[in-house]
């Protein structure tokens, strides 16, 4: 038990150090290399919950693609920082608005905060033996069941925002030839090969 104190306190400790340090970085490698850190420390949390399935998924999802793909990302955009220096007094009065209307929506929500009248009902149903259902089961038949709705409404926003993505990055350059499959398709023989007959002792050496 106090094995398990330490290690939960271990892993608060250094995931809040590096999600700090992710914001007061200067340099966006060095934030997003804190963020890798952060997301390792939130899996042994989850290590330490029970949850070994959400931790494996936040290791192989987050760290193995999402925070690798923000570190190329970065890295092959070559990012100015003195530009971005310069830009941080112009909007500062417009960011620090936005984050006071955030820091109210967040107290009215936490302000309103009450215990549902089915929440005791629920923690004392019975629930089954931890050997008899595995924590992926258990996760994914409370994920496809009750939130089968808002999962698949997820996955539509993760959609939209590809292809959104996909059309703000997209260049359109008007000097690049390009395969077009229709006309290859369609193409007249006659206008695309011509036998020519050549005489015996008359073709080209």
């Amino acid at each position: 038990m106090i094995i398990a104190t330490l290690a939960f306190y271990l892993f608060a400790v250094v995931a809040v150090i590096s999600a700090l340090n992710v914001i007061l970085q200067r340099n966006p490698v060095h934030s997003v290399l804190w963020l890798i850190l952060t997301f390792f420390n939130a899996a042994g949390l989850f290590v330490l919950l029970g949850a070994e399935f959400v931790a494996m998924i936040l290791v192989v999802v987050y760290v193995g693609a999402v925070a690798v793909l923000f570190l190329f990302v970065v890295m092959m955009l070559d990012i100015n920082i003195t530009l971005i220096r310069e830009g941080f007094l112009k909007y500062f009065w417009a960011g620090a608005v936005i984050g006071i209307v955030l820091l109210v929506e967040l107290a009215v929500v936490f302000g309103g905060w009450a215990m549902s009248p089915e929440a005791e009902s629920l923690r004392l149903a019975p629930a089954p033996a931890p050997e008899a259902l595995t924590n992926t089961e258990a996760l994914g038949s409370l994920l496809y069941t009750h939130y089968a709705y808002l999962f698949q409404a997820a996955g539509l926003v993760l959609l939209v925002a590809m292809v959104g993505a996909i059309v703000l990055t997209l260049r359109r350059r008007p000097n690049v030839r390009k395969q077009k499959i229709h006309d290859q398709v369609n193409r007249n023989v006659a206008d695309t090969l011509e036998v020519v007959k050549v005489e015996t002792g008359k073709g080209v050496s």
